[in-house]
């Protein structure tokens, strides 16, 4: 195996969960948009939202109000069984911008390990940036992504690892199509054409190891199993069953995306879902503090914040952070292909220590 090989499966072992918190993010943040544009049962809607709304401080966004390009930040937060959403590490961290004009949408995956400044600290803090979510809840994971890819982040989506099952089985299953054998926790879906259940989609989202494709091939399903359940929900008999799904992602999602805005974002921007582009963040394994952490180069990063801000209608600018200051002391690490040595300068605090919101 090659040095590249090597990085990437050590990349991909930092993502055991990634692909399904993705597959539970998009598919959340969608659905509500895409069912809420029928307008069925609206004020059993309404009541549900209210449930799953957060004002974030008591502030609206406006971008999709005026259809404007704008940027979602989406959180798949490890919080267990017991449906907390306000706390818990976002073990998956998407970046999704949609803009309207060019009817373009682009997601960038950032790895949840990524050293980060955690905005909104009182003193210096950079840790992993699945902390930001934990430590200030979706205001300092929406202004730490924001600082680390000098990209404005106008919305949050949060979702717990509860429900990609009960979403599937929900729409009544999804038919998919597999170039591979997919086994993954004792369920098999072979080579062919499927209608699968709950469990099956679930299972065919999270199988990594045996997929020549390793992650990547992973994502690919997940997108799968997304559009899928997009699809049927587009449907006449879709639509019926968008009263029971809402009640379905109650315990499991928090936005702040306004009901209305919902119902905007499924009639001005529905276009998008024909032109959607997947990337994400390349990095580098580093071990900082005893722990693994995942640290993009300047360049990757300023090449990333140019395509986003692109995306959104903005000019490019110098990107200056935490992660820039601390890579110039660091030409060495991304010179040598094998190091895993990194200075932090003392800016790296112990993990969830030393932390004050």
């Amino acid at each position: 195996m090659d040095q590249q090989s090597r990085r990437n499966a050590g990349k991909n072992k930092q993502h055991k969960h990634l692909g399904l918190k993705i597959t539970l993010t998009i598919v959340a943040l969608l659905v509500i948009g895409i069912g809420a544009v029928f307008g069925m049962m609206w004020h059993q809607t309404q009541s549900t939202f209210n449930k799953i709304y957060d004002n974030d401080g008591g502030t609206h966004a406006t971008s999709i109000k005026k259809k404007k390009p704008f940027s979602i930040l989406l959180l798949g937060a490890d919080t267990g069984a017991d449906g907390r959403i306000s706390r818990g590490n976002s073990d998956t961290i998407m970046v999704v911008t949609i803009n309207p004009n060019t009817h373009k949408t682009l997601v960038y995956s950032i790895a949840r390990d990524t050293m980060a400044e955690m905005v909104g600290t009182k003193s210096l803090n950079v840790q992993k940036l699945n902390a930001a979510y934990n430590i200030g809840e979706s205001k300092m994971a929406k202004a730490s992504v924001q600082k680390l890819l000098n990209v404005p982040i106008n919305y949050y989506a949060a979702i717990n690892m509860g429900g990609l099952e009960k979403v599937v089985n929900a729409v009544d299953g999804i038919t998919i199509t597999t170039t591979i054998d997919v086994t993954f926790d004792g369920t098999t879906i072979t080579k062919g054409r499927h209608h699968l259940n709950g469990k099956q989609a679930l299972a065919y989202s999270r199988m990594r190891y045996q997929d020549p494709r390793g992650d990547y091939g992973r994502q690919l399903r997940q997108q799968q199993v997304m559009m899928a359940v997009l699809k049927k929900l587009a449907t006449p008999s879709g639509i019926t069953k968008y009263s029971a799904l809402m009640k379905t992602l109650e315990p499991y999602l928090r936005t702040d995306i306004t009901l209305n805005d919902a119902v905007k974002l499924a009639t001005d921007y529905r276009g998008n879902l024909d032109n959607v582009t997947s990337k994400q963040l390349t990095e580098k394994s580093a071990t900082i503090n005893g722990s693994s952490y995942q640290v993009p180069s300047t360049e990757t990063l300023q090449s990333v914040s140019d395509e986003l801000r692109t995306q959104l209608g903005l000019s490019k600018q110098t990107l200056s952070n935490q992660n820039t200051r601390l890579n110039k002391l660091n030409a060495a690490f991304f010179n040598d292909d094998s190091s895993t040595s990194y200075n932090t300068d003392g800016a790296v605090t112990q993990y969830y220590t030393n932390t004050t919101y």
